[in-house]
């Protein structure tokens, strides 16, 4: 699962950053007061819930599905 994980932080990290989106911005666009759930997110270190998912699509504008692609 740890592979899987580190996808989805990769994903959210490309996504995010095409968008010109920083990861204190995206923290606090989804209701967090540090970027540590983001970084460390990205990193695949801890692995987003389906809730910090769903509010990351939205801030977004991406299907959820943007975040598995590449996950077999």
């Amino acid at each position: 699962m740890r592979e899987v994980y580190k996808k989805i932080g990769e994903n959210v990290k490309k996504i995010r950053e095409s968008k010109n989106i920083t990861q204190l911005q995206l923290a606090e666009m989804i209701g967090h007061k540090s970027t540590t759930i983001i970084a460390q997110g990205e990193l695949g270190k801890k692995h987003f819930n389906i809730e910090h998912l769903y509010k990351i699509s939205k801030v977004l504008n991406v299907s959820l599905c943007k975040f598995f692609e590449g996950i077999d």
